[in-house]
């Protein structure tokens, strides 16, 4: 009978005992996968290649293209976010959404469009706008997932004829 226990992570010498360690691991999270997205309602894509270059993949939505879509459309969102060169009224309004609570953050944001014009506005200031815009979407995510009983967040990047 085999010796059950915690594995030292370590590089399994023997080609054949690797691959069969890898055969089952690799088995082994894509139920995982299976198990966090069925139970959590969660998308979740995997994909894993093998020593040999051989690709394995999991997707819980209909396509792994549409869930990579989704990640390189969320991560060019943050990524603009983060480079985002604030002046001082963006700071003012970024300073005062972080001290303020849910609620102030969409008064300052009805306040931005309408001391405003959003037409005659800039890169740099859609930029800016953008980036607080975001701040509110993911304070009302989170609070959202606070009080949902299926704890799922609302994706506003998500085509409601998926669902």
């Amino acid at each position: 009978m085999s010796k059950r226990g915690r594995v030292q992570l370590r590089r399994i010498e023997d080609k054949t005992s690797r691959q069969v360690r890898f055969s089952k691991r690799r088995s082994g999270l894509f139920k995982k996968a299976f198990e966090l997205a069925v139970l959590c309602d969660a998308e979740v894509a995997l994909l894993v290649f093998s020593p040999g270059g051989k690709l394995y993949e999991y997707s819980s939505s209909s396509r792994i293209e549409k869930t990579y879509s989704r990640y390189k459309q969320f991560m060019s969102v943050e990524k603009d976010a983060n480079n985002v060169n604030v002046n001082e009224d963006a700071d003012n309004m970024q300073n005062n959404c972080e001290d303020s609570s849910n609620s102030n953050i969409l008064s300052d944001i009805a306040h931005w469009f309408t001391s405003r014009n959003i037409d005659q506005m800039g890169a740099a200031e859609l930029d800016q706008l953008q980036a607080v815009l975001m701040e509110a979407l993911r304070r009302i995510k989170f609070k959202k997932t606070q009080v949902s009983p299926t704890g799922r967040a609302l994706d506003l990047n998500e085509d409601p004829e998926d669902n």
